[in-house]
């Protein structure tokens, strides 16, 4: 019976470790900005520059979620919608060297939709009311079955909802602020192989959570033509409760993971030269330190288990072109630093640093309407594993984010 107990136990914190990641994933991919785990891909005008200078453009209705203060600049009231695809390309090079037999799982990426809607009402000249709704979901990890780290993962399926209402507020002719709050949905459903180094046995997860977070933002303009924004998240610590069932020995028992998902800053530029060029900017740092470890709460007791993460820093450039009144061409690059080492890397949330590069456009159809699109390809890195059930690095890492977008304005 001791021996029994033991290998459940060691399995439940391979279970847990591969659980925290996924969440982060979860919760994260709902947050506005990018850096370490957090994702920015939402079909939104800004993503054609890579989500340069976001929170400083503030040109269409989804200022409303990359900067509430920038709801300001808009006159009447406006509707926005997003909508594309991202295809995840995740190949895992196994070292001759890692301790469990196996194949290198295949390409455990895959297809999932992008979407979102932004609006913008306009209360009165200086006071804005904002909401969005956004999701990202995906099956992105699915390896082949019998993969050389099926302990630490096999497949992944996760949903995430965010619905944000904001509100932005005219102080002076140049000083806007602005707010908002962010109620999450997020749902995970996962597979992994049991008991490690050669059982045959599964260990499903399936899970839900509701979470919510608080933003303030600014936005000063300095001219017509120059304006900078910051913005700052508040720290998160979402416990995400599910049930883990073990075949064999058919056992089910419920967890809950509390986790910190780090407060973050980050300012925003852009600076029209011309009525051809404009020129933005992103700069931002990112309390990732401040997650020291993962809180689990099994049936008998609470597990910490260290993470020892990195705060990271965010930098990004893009531009403009305007060859006419009715285009707009964009470009953009970004470059987030490491926040985690091999020794804490697991394969269901494969990142190391992250360069981003974009192209997008921005057509005026009609006086009230425009269209366009962006194609963005994001670079994840080899990231190394190094722990005791996996050794190796990957291949390919690599998102594709295609999305198109419309933006309607109203008196």
């Amino acid at each position: 019976m001791n021996s029994v107990k033991i290998r459940i136990t060691s399995c439940c914190r391979q279970l847990f470790v591969t659980s925290f990641f996924l969440l982060l994933m979860v919760f994260s991919s709902s947050s506005v900005l990018a850096g370490a785990l957090y994702l920015n891909e939402f079909g939104t005008s800004s993503m054609g520059t890579a989500g340069a200078g976001a929170g400083a453009y503030a040109n269409d209705a989804s200022t409303a979620f990359h900067n509430p203060a920038g709801m300001t600049r808009i006159k009447g009231n406006e509707l926005g919608l997003a909508g594309g695809l991202l295809y995840a390309d995740i190949r895992f090079s196994p070292s001759p060297d890692t301790r469990i037999p196996g194949n290198d799982g295949g390409d455990a990426g895959g297809a999932g939709p992008l979407l979102g809607a932004f609006y913008v009402h306009s209360i009165s000249e200086k006071l804005k009311f904002g909401f969005n709704v956004v999701s990202i979901s995906a099956g992105i990890f699915d390896y082949e079955d019998g993969w050389t780290g099926r302990y630490l993962v096999d497949d992944v399926t996760l949903i995430t909802l965010s619905f944000l209402p904001t509100i932005g507020y005219k102080l002076t002719d140049k000083l806007s602020v602005g707010g908002g709050v962010n109620f999450l949905y997020g749902s995970l459903e996962e597979n992994i192989s049991f008991p490690p180094p050669e059982g045959t046995g599964n260990i499903s997860i399936d899970g839900s959570d509701w979470e919510f977070s608080f933003g303030l933002s600014l936005l000063y303009e300095f001219t017509e033509n120059t304006r900078v924004g910051l913005a700052y998240a508040s720290e998160q610590e979402p416990s995400f409760s599910g049930d883990a069932n073990i075949i064999p020995p058919d056992l089910q028992a419920s967890i809950i993971a509390s986790i910190k998902l780090a407060q973050f800053i980050r300012g925003s530029i852009y600076h029209k030269i011309n009525e051809k060029f404009a020129l933005l900017g992103t700069i931002g740092w990112e309390d990732w330190s401040a997650f020291e470890s993962l809180v689990i709460s099994g049936p008998n007791q609470d597990i910490l288990l260290p993470k020892n993460w990195d705060d990271t820093w965010h930098f990004s450039g893009g531009i403009h072109y305007m060859p006419n009144d009715r285009w707009l061409l964009q470009a953009g690059i970004t470059y987030d630093t490491n926040p985690s080492e091999a020794i804490y890397r697991t394969p269901d949330m494969p990142m190391d640093r992250q360069w981003r590069y974009a192209v997008g456009a921005q057509y005026n159809w009609k006086e009230n309407m425009t269209v366009g699109g962006a194609f963005e390809y994001a670079d994840y890195g080899s990231a190394d594993i190094e722990n005791d059930l996996l050794l190796g690095n990957y291949s390919d890492n690599q998102i594709y984010f295609f999305a198109l977008n419309a933006n309607w304005k109203f008196n």
